[in-house]
């Protein structure tokens, strides 16, 4: 973090709030409206002289400018208040940005001092250098995030947003990146607050909407990668904004080719290889998408001993955040059934994942994703070793074969009216005590859903 680029930044803030400041108490045309506005548009020159685009954002009660944290926003006043309570979470100022743009974005800040305590929200008019995000009700994780129906929910958010970020990248050339931006908020913060409940809703199977339960679900398990090794903040949220848009250059990809039900052709595979490529520029074009995201989308199919594609890229080391997005990816492809792939257990994918004497991954981190995951991952129903069938609750790290697990049903096939739990790791003498699993069982065969009853 350099002192310029935080000092343009606080310049930028102070400028915003006094523009709004002289709007509200002078009349329309009032040159001291007019020296604020001036003075708000060299800083933005400035701010532009050394990055395409400024990002202020609103993360609970702090702002953050691109990827600096400045102040709390109630110490900046009416300007970042008033954003705050029309919805508003992040603001976009490209490059190239006019006073007029600028006053058109005042006045319509200002305009909210006339609609208070109305459900109405603020009208932004169209501004081709000037672009905000909304977050809706919905959106906003402010529930407890210890529910899992509230998890639920924020997932199938999740995946009708990610349906938007893949249509805009298909009918306008680039993905919907605020979009984008407001959905992996609420993951990094689940993902930070009850991460085993996040993780166990990838396990969910949606067949009619593969590619974008995909796209979250390698978001989600990438970050869930990142928080054990210690990423957290922007950071975090900037590796599950990536791994979300790994796949994105598929929009490019013909719908015969993409969309065919049985295995592809070399000729066909040829022209889905590009996917790579094209994901890396179409991103690198995208404004407000970190530079990490068309790094992962060009390596994400790049190996550590040099194989995979894009053919004869070498690179002396594959970035972090591709190497743990590699690993998620080829996890939930593998264990996802589709109807030219039967779904695999976890054990045969980690196989994959160590094959070739574990020189296509980074094997310190196929072991710490293991341990994250397990073998039998939270919220997969299991049949025990002495014929009850339990739920996974959470994950073992010393044992990924041992979980803990909420026992359901009992051996003669009767649902309990009292669950109970039972630590698989720990020993026991008793012959009627769990103390192993012998499978994963299809919760599709059951009349309840396993994941409420973790």
């Amino acid at each position: 973090m350099t002192a310029p680029r935080v000092q343009i930044a606080d310049e930028i803030l102070r400028r915003f709030a006094a523009s709004l400041r002289s709007t509200q108490l002078y009349s329309k045309g009032h040159p001291i409206i007019a020296r604020n506005l001036e003075s708000l548009s060299v800083a933005f020159q400035l701010a532009h002289s050394l990055q395409p685009t400024v990002v202020i954002g609103l993360v609970g009660d702090e702002v953050i400018v691109d990827d600096m944290p400045m102040a709390k926003a109630d110490t900046l006043g009416q300007f970042v208040l008033r954003l705050h309570e029309s919805g508003v979470e992040r603001v976009a100022i490209d490059r190239g940005v006019t006073k007029e743009e600028l006053t058109d974005f005042i006045d319509a800040v200002t305009a909210t001092e006339t609609r208070r305590g109305d459900q109405e929200t603020i009208a932004f008019p169209a501004m081709p250098h000037i672009r905000v995000g909304r977050v809706t009700v919905e959106q906003r994780v402010e529930s407890d995030l210890g529910d899992m129906g509230t998890i639920k929910r924020l997932y199938s958010e999740a995946v009708t947003a990610a349906n938007a970020v893949w249509e805009a990248a298909q009918t306008e050339g680039q993905p919907d990146a605020t979009v984008a931006r407001t959905m992996i908020d609420g993951l990094a913060q689940a993902v930070a607050q009850n991460r085993t409940a996040l993780l166990a809703l990838t396990t969910l199977k949606n067949y009619d909407n593969y590619t974008f339960t995909h796209m979250v679900n390698v978001s989600i398990l990438t970050m869930g990668q990142a928080r054990g090794l210690g990423i957290d903040g922007p950071l975090l949220r900037e590796f599950g904004l990536a791994a979300l848009m790994h796949d994105i250059g598929k929009v490019r990809t013909p719908l015969e080719v993409l969309n065919k039900p049985d295995k592809l052709t070399d000729a066909e595979f040829v022209i889905m290889k590009r996917h790579v490529v094209d994901g890396a520029e179409i991103l690198r074009m995208t404004p407000d998408v970190p530079a990490l995201a068309p790094v992962i989308a060009f390596e994400h199919h790049l190996r550590a001993d040099g194989s995979g594609y894009p053919h004869g890229v070498k690179r002396p080391s594959l970035n972090i955040g591709t190497m743990l997005c590699s690993i998620a990816d080829v996890y939930d492809a593998m264990r996802s059934q589709r109807r030219y792939q039967q779904a695999f257990p976890t054990e045969r994918i980690l196989e994959v994942l160590k094959r070739n004497d574990g020189q296509q991954f980074d094997q310190h981190l196929v072991r710490r994703f293991v341990q994250l995951i397990g073998i039998y991952p939270a919220g997969n129903l299991v049949r025990l070793n002495t014929g009850e069938i339990a739920v996974v609750r959470q994950v073992y790290a010393p044992d990924p074969y041992r979980p803990q697990v909420r026992v359901l049903i009992d051996r003669e096939g009767r649902s309990l009216e009292m669950t109970y739990e039972v630590n698989l790791w720990e020993a026991t003498e008793d012959p009627a005590r769990p103390s192993s699993i012998l499978a994963p069982i299809d919760p599709a065969g059951y009349k309840f859903d396993p994941l409420l009853l973790m």
